[in-house]
């Protein structure tokens, strides 16, 4: 479930927490998106794209897989830097655990969208 633009979208602490570390990651990389998730002990994984010639992910797809190798059995929710809702990583957020959501941020980590569980 998308909100309209603007709505819905006050960060949480445990979601500022997400920006935060989605930042770190974007000016690790030096990329225009990342990405961080919370699993359902609430730990939290922060990635950014990976491009190769043998390999694309997203920085979503990233953070989930780090979670997953982790350990993760289940995720609570998702920060995307510059992201959009049809990153290939919210089909993975949301065949591990249904009630998840993802924040869309911009560039600066303010709330654009909230899409999935309300």
């Amino acid at each position: 479930m998308s909100t309209a633009p603007g709505e819905n979208t006050d960060l949480s602490d445990e979601d500022h927490k997400l920006v935060v570390l989605a930042r770190g990651a974007l000016a690790r990389a030096e990329t225009s998106t990342a990405a961080a998730v919370r699993d359902g002990d609430g730990r939290t994984y922060a990635g950014a794209p990976v491009s190769t010639n043998s390999l694309e992910l997203s920085g979503l797809q990233v953070a989930i897989a780090t979670a997953l190798s982790s350990g993760a059995r289940a995720f609570e929710a998702a920060v995307l830097i510059n992201g959009a809702a049809d990153d290939p990583g919210m089909a993975t957020l949301v065949e591990i655990s249904a009630d998840a959501y993802a924040v869309l941020t911009d560039l600066k980590g303010a709330p654009i969208d909230r899409v999935g569980s309300v």
